[in-house]
C-alpha cells in the first residue's frame, strides 16, 4: 500500500510500503494479552502507522512493544505505555485533551482518534514540527503540535477534560489543576529521578484531587523551560 515515511533526517517521504496490516493486527492481539481491554483504542492503534513516527533506520521495529529513539535525542514511548495511559483517561467523543510531551507525536495520534480535539505541547520545537507533518500527512485535522513549556501547560486553551504527561514530575503543578475542568482526569509518571515511578490516575473534584496508582513507571523527568533549536 502507498504511505508516508519519516527519513532519518524527520523528512516526509511518500513511498509504498509493506502490507502492513499483519503486523498491527499482532501487536493489537499482544496488547490484548497484557490486559488492554478498551477497544477504542486498540482500534486506534491498529489503525496507526507507527512507522510513520520514527526514523527509518528503526522502521523494522515499529510493531515491536519497544521504546525507541527519535530525534532531538528523546524516545518513542512504547506502545505498550501508550495503550494502558491512554486507556487510563477514559476519552469520551468530543472532549479536550492535552498532552504534555509530544515526542514522535505517535500517542498524540492515537488520542486523536478518540477525542474532540488534542493539544499537544513539547519543549523541543523540532518535534512539534516534525509531529505537525504526520498529522497532516495522516489527515488528522483535531490535533495541533507547538512548542511550550510542559509545567505551564496551555492556559490559553483550556481548561481541559483531560491532561496527560509522557515524563514523571515529583508533584503535580497547579498550572495543570487549574486547567482541568471539573470531573477531569490527569494521568501521570510520579516520582523521583532515576528511581522506580508510578503511573497515577488523578480525579479533579470541586476541591481536591484524588489519586490512583495504576501500575510502576521509569521514564525522564520532565524539563522545564523551551529547548534551544539546533
Amino acid at each position: 500500500m502507498a504511505g508516508f515515511l519519516s527519513g532519518d533526517n524527520g523528512t516526509m517521504q511518500s513511498t509504498a510500503l509493506p502490507d502492513e496490516t499483519e503486523a498491527r493486527a499482532s501487536l493489537v492481539l499482544a496488547l490484548r494479552r497484557r490486559g488492554v481491554g478498551a477497544r477504542n483504542v486498540l482500534a486506534a492503534i491498529e489503525r496507526l502507522p507507527r512507522r510513520l513516527f520514527l526514523p527509518a533506520r528503526h522502521h523494522s521495529l515499529a510493531y515491536e512493544d519497544a521504546t525507541l529513539p527519535i530525534e532531538c535525542g528523546q524516545t518513542a514511548t512504547s506502545p505498550s505505555i501508550v495503550a494502558f495511559t491512554v486507556q487510563a483517561l477514559d476519552i469520551k467523543d468530543g472532549q479536550s485533551i492535552l498532552e504534555i510531551g509530544t515526542g514522535s507525536g505517535y500517542q498524540s495520534a492515537v488520542m486523536a482518534h478518540l477525542a474532540g480535539q488534542v493539544e499537544t505541547i513539547d519543549r523541543f520545537a523540532t518535534l512539534a514540527d516534525l509531529a505537525n507533518r504526520r498529522f497532516a500527512a495522516l489527515k488528522l485535522e483535531n490535533v495541533k503540535a507547538r512548542q511550550a513549556d510542559g509545567f505551564d501547560g496551555l492556559k490559553q486553551k483550556g481548561p481541559f477534560d483531560r491532561i496527560i504527561v509522557t515524563a514523571a514530575i515529583t508533584a503535580i503543578p497547579d498550572n495543570w489543576v487549574q486547567q482541568l475542568k471539573p470531573g477531569g482526569v490527569l494521568v501521570a509518571p510520579v516520582g523521583q529521578p532515576k528511581q522506580p515511578q508510578s503511573l497515577i490516575r488523578f480525579v479533579k473534584s470541586e476541591s481536591v484531587m484524588t489519586a490512583e496508582t495504576l501500575m510502576p513507571i521509569r521514564t525522564v523527568m520532565l524539563q522545564p523551560g523551551l529547548a534551544l533549536k539546533l
